[in-house]
């Protein structure tokens, strides 16, 4: 079993917490609280519906509660209904192809202590240009944003162990709304860089 981890940093909830407890300290519940009021999440995101709530593994789930799927639409809400919704720990959008929007998840390129971004990382988010990125759940993860045509997720490993996901369709991606940087709330092309990946 997994152990629940804070909705705003990686530490682990343990016995002290609540069973029911978002959050490790007063600090990182305020901190999400106001991050909450500046949510960066692009409107060509939150206009589709295709909004799901997430448990604190990731799992996700309907505005009720229930189990959700990344392919059935109809456990799907709109990002008002999710967003108000109290099941679970967060908000995860749900990639389809009805349309080309993408996403890249990049794994422990953060490092938490210094907030540096490991070269690699800084490499892949030069290339992605002008476009949405967030900071992952983990706080040690990115996730860009775009377009792009991706039928088949990949999963591009690294020689250090970290791994770059490439997906379109098929998933859902665990959402902060937290912008890494001077990132804009848009959405660019990413083809170009999607290519490139995956040639390697």
């Amino acid at each position: 079993m997994n152990t629940p981890t804070c909705e705003w940093c990686p530490e682990k909830l343990g016995a002290r917490h609540s069973h029911r407890a978002r959050f490790c300290s007063t600090r990182c519940r305020m901190a999400a609280h106001r991050a909450a009021k500046k949510d960066a999440t692009p409107a060509e995101l939150k206009t589709r519906d295709r909004w799901v709530r997430r448990s604190a593994t990731k799992v996700p789930m309907t505005t009720g509660g229930m189990p959700a799927s990344s392919t059935d639409p109809r456990t799907w809400s709109s990002h008002k209904d999710a967003a108000a919704s109290t099941a679970g720990v967060g908000l995860g959008f749900v990639l389809s192809d009805e349309d080309d929007i993408i996403c890249l998840d990049l794994d422990h390129c953060i490092n938490t202590l210094t907030g540096r971004l490991a070269p690699w990382a800084a490499a892949i988010l030069r290339d992605a240009g002008t476009t949405y990125v967030e900071v992952s759940p983990s706080g040690d993860g990115l996730h860009i944003w775009g377009r792009a045509t991706v039928r088949q997720g990949r999963r591009i490993r690294r020689p250090d162990g970290t791994a770059v996901e490439i997906y379109g369709t098929g998933r859902y991606i665990a959402m902060t709304g937290r912008r890494h940087g001077n990132a804009p709330s848009a959405l660019g092309d990413l083809s170009a860089l999607v290519t490139r990946l995956t040639a390697r």
